[in-house]
């Protein structure tokens, strides 16, 4: 079985525009932190970044990993590409959003049968997403993605996991992100 983890990121001048309203904070370094650790985290599996910024490239070839360009205008569009597109290669896929605050052992994340859901903090958001490849999976990332995508293993049928406790819940959208604690 073969499982790849893919991270979606975008421009690193242009993420996070709600963090960029506290002026005190050097969002583009936070955000290239923030993607690195997550990458770093990713391995030994196969990760691929899934970005329209051919800029990344540099930063994707400094990590050894691969770069997926998409020109999808939403992050939704661009993860639907590129589960299309990995199904040929991957049995399973890891989606993990590249701010998360601890993301320790997503490189060893068991790989069930099913779907397996990772909410944020707010038990709201999905943070991490594993998933089998070759369904008619719908991304719904955006408000409530978690309910969403709950609601979309039940439309397909698919047995699915909710994990809310994960150190992997907390994910970096606002400054006070930045002070949470894995407890």
């Amino acid at each position: 079985m073969s499982t790849a983890v893919v991270i979606p990121l975008k421009q690193f001048s242009r993420a996070k525009s709600r963090l960029r309203l506290d002026g005190a904070l050097d969002v583009t370094a936070i955000v290239e932190g923030l993607a690195r650790g997550v990458v770093i985290a990713a391995k030994p599996r196969p990760v691929i970044i899934v970005s329209e910024d051919d800029d990344l490239a540099a930063f994707a070839d400094s990590l050894h990993v691969e770069l997926l360009l998409s020109r999808s205008t939403t992050l939704n569009e661009a993860l639907q590409s590129a589960y299309l597109e990995l199904s040929d290669r991957f049995t399973h896929l890891i989606i993990a959003h590249g701010d998360l605050r601890f993301p320790g052992g997503l490189g060893a994340v068991d790989v069930e049968s099913g779907i397996t859901l990772y909410g944020d903090h707010r038990g709201e958001g999905t943070n991490v997403m594993v998933l089998p490849t070759n369904l008619d999976f719908r991304f719904a990332y955006g408000p409530n993605s978690l309910a969403r995508h709950i609601e979309e293993a039940q439309r397909l049928r698919i047995a699915t996991r909710v994990e809310l406790e994960s150190p992997w819940r907390f994910d970096v959208d606002e400054p006070d992100d930045l002070s949470a604690s894995p407890t």
